[in-house]
């Protein structure tokens, strides 16, 4: 049969079954989840994905399917092709490959295995113009033939389900042209960060204080987003279930989008992935020898510092310098060199940058440091070698050997030479590549700025990193998990951050983090955990406090954390590797189950019962302060790193396992959400859950 143009693909009419509507078959309740990033990895939505597979696995077996786009070099790395178990979606799939969109069916190859339909959207561009029509006489509105990325998003070609579930706009337009065919499903939408709030936050905006005077659509105008924008808005309101990340988010999407979110779903993290096991305090120090390693390198010839002395602190995302924080951090070190000066401190604080910009190669300098290092141990290596040869062949003898005899002239030439080779002319570099762009690169300003040059005198050194880490490189041989787990201590100072996966990361490998309260979780922890500096989690007020004040609150934790005795930081490390539990998705899931629940009790409300009474418990517990730390003074200043003067006592008793057990009995259940709705199929361990509720 010829392909017919007239034919829209968002529409199966005449392909599949009329919907019975008087049935509702409950035990083939199917869910889709719809994103840009499935098997496609942009941004931090990959990992969410990623990661809650497992879960939602365990919970709708085979019945769960996600949709995304076909690139060949995905599906052939990352997914094992099958045929669909379904007849229904093979009949589906049959129907649009006999129309011209090709679909893909198969595994992806993670944990968990979920089912994945990938379209090729460059298959059916041919009938975009048809697409594009439906769009603006269901909703006026109008796609610009050079905008790709919005124009990909237009051939959804969904499958009429019972749950589908769509993440940000990209996916939007086949929820949207789903609800207007009035096709029997349940949806709900995920925003994890409204399109505009990125664009206005990137122009360095007063974005929250300004979240209500401004004018909406004039904004997306300007930036030639406003057809983007209508898609979003459309996708929000066409939802039964509205969801974002976070409570700052909720916020700022009822403001950008006009409606408040019904469920946050926070992001959660494959805990099983990032543990060791209660190793993670030796891998602490493995990874940190490494770093070292790299330090004696590049600061050769000014490595006058301890590095037994020597704290690492990071920061580490996209090269947003003003979204990310990098610009009250920079500053913030700043002071903190002052202070440390000023109190003749003996730690030396390294801190590196890691952050992807536009370089044309590795630094000349850098290089040779590496280069320097390792020809400094070979030597002392050839030294060491004989010398404990003639060292054990005078105890072999009997005799104790003199010292000053046991190394001949041409031992002390090679290691003067070696001293030689380390002397050093320049400074220690700031970067380790060359930047293509020097002069008006914002980091490499703002060091000239503060004036961090890695001087002698500096008790803060700068190693900007403008690259991702990788075990293969020449540099710094190290993946980015193991570099995170060598470091002390983890800088992220977001100005926009919905939620910020970095901090996260640190929390479950055991390694303290700042991040602020306009991040979505810097929120959860402090909605969460009574005390958030006592277990490794500093939050800086960015919201409420001017850039100032939140630029000496950042100096402050960061001095505070420099004053940490060994003991303190190793305590504080494992009760920041307790908190893990608490991003397991095993928890965090729950919040999009309820969604999913509400969701299905809109949509079918003969079918699937929810107590419109029972509020939306969410929450249902905090972290206590940890027992061996005194009580703040006040309430009001919890966010406070505390300094313990019991704790420097070396005889203080702590019980480790005490208070593990302890925060162990608070995460047993810590979210308590509304009964299963009646009509939801009982799924395996369903059973215990529905008890507790």
């Amino acid at each position: 049969m010829p392909l017919s143009r007239s034919l829209s693909m968002t529409s199966l009419t005449g392909v599949l079954p009329a919907w019975e509507e008087d049935e509702l078959p409950v035990e083939d309740l199917l869910l889709f989840e719809v994103s840009w990033e499935v098997t496609n990895k942009v941004g931090g939505i990959y990992t969410v994905i990623q990661t809650k597979a497992k879960i939602t696995v365990d919970e709708w077996g085979d019945n769960y399917y996600m949709m995304g786009p076909y690139f060949e070099h995905n599906f052939k790395t990352q997914v094992e092709s099958c045929e669909p178990p379904n007849p229904a979606i093979r009949k589906a799939m049959d129907a649009l490959i006999h129309n011209g969109c090709q679909v893909h069916f198969g595994r992806w190859l993670i944990e968990g295995s979920p089912y994945v339909i990938l379209f090729d959207i460059g298959s059916a561009a041919w009938n975009l113009d048809r697409w594009k029509g439906d769009l603006w006489d269901t909703c006026n509105i109008g796609l610009p033939f050079h905008d790709r990325e919005a124009n990909d998003s237009e051939p959804n070609c969904l499958v009429g389900s019972y749950a589908d579930h769509f993440h940000e706009w990209q996916a939007g337009p086949g929820l949207i042209l789903s609800r207007s065919r009035k096709i029997p499903m349940a949806t709900v939408f995920t925003t994890h960060a409204t399109l505009l709030g990125r664009y206005l936050c990137a122009g360095n905006t007063d974005f929250y204080n300004n979240l209500d005077k401004f004018n909406i659509d004039k904004e997306a105008g300007e930036r030639q987003i406003y057809h983007r924008y209508c898609l979003e808005r459309a996708a929000v309101h066409c939802a039964h279930v509205f969801t974002t990340v976070s409570q700052i988010t909720a916020v700022e999407a009822n403001h950008m989008l006009h409606r408040k979110p019904d469920v946050v779903t926070p992001n959660g993290l494959n805990v099983k992935k990032f543990s060791a096991m209660h190793e993670f305090q030796n891998l602490h120090s493995t990874n940190k020898a490494q770093i070292q390693e790299f330090i004696r390198g590049h600061f050769y010839g000014h490595l006058d510092f301890n590095l037994d002395k020597t704290l690492i602190f990071f920061i580490a995302g996209r090269y947003e310098f003003s979204n990310k924080g990098a610009d009250i951090f920079l500053e913030s070190l700043s002071r903190l060199n002052y202070l440390l000066r000023v109190h003749r401190n003996d730690v030396t604080v390294v801190v590196f940058f890691i952050m992807p910009a536009k370089t044309n190669n590795f630094n000349v300098e850098s290089l040779k440091g590496q280069a320097v290092r390792k020809q400094l141990w070979d030597t002392a290596h050839a030294v060491k070698e004989k010398f404990g040869k003639k060292l054990y062949d005078a105890l072999l003898k009997g005799q104790i050997p003199d010292l000053n005899n046991i190394l001949d002239r041409d031992d002390f030439t090679i290691m003067k030479r070696a001293i030689y080779a380390t002397q050093r002319h320049s400074l220690p570099p700031v970067t380790t590549h060359n930047m293509l762009d020097d002069s008006a690169d914002p980091i490499l300003s703002n060091i000239r700025r503060v004036g961090l040059f890695n001087s002698r005198n500096d008790r803060v050194k700068v190693v900007f990193h403008p690259e991702f880490l990788s075990s293969t490189s020449p540099l710094l041989p190290m993946d980015y998990e193991d570099f995170v787990r060598g470091c002390n201590l983890g800088v992220f100072p977001s100005y926009y951050e919905p939620w910020g996966y970095t901090p996260g990361e640190c929390t479950v490998m055991g390694i303290p983090s700042v991040t602020t309260n306009l991040s979505g979780f810097g929120c959860f922890m402090e909605e969460h955990v009574s005390d958030p500096a006592a277990y490794g989690i500093y939050i800086v007020d960015r919201r409420f406090r001017s850039a100032e004040e939140s630029c000496n609150q950042l100096t402050q934790f960061m001095f505070s954390f420099c004053q940490q005795s060994r003991r303190q930081r190793i305590i504080q490390r494992n009760r920041t590797e307790r908190l893990s539990d608490l991003l397991d998705w095993r928890y965090l899931g729950r919040f999009y189950i309820h969604a999913r629940h509400l969701a299905l009790s809109r949509a079918f409300p003969d079918k699937f019962k929810m107590d419109p009474m029972a509020p939306l418990k969410t929450e249902g517990f905090r972290y206590p302060r940890p027992y061996s730390v005194p009580p703040s003074p006040s309430a009001s200043i919890h966010s406070t790193p505390h300094h313990s003067d019991v704790e420097d006592d070396d005889d203080e008793p702590y019980d480790e396992d005490e208070e593990a057990e302890r925060d162990r009995m608070n995460i047993k259940s810590p979210f308590v959400l509304n009964a299963v709705p009646e009509g939801k199929k009982q799924q395996p361990g369903d059973q215990a859950e529905s008890e507790k509720c």
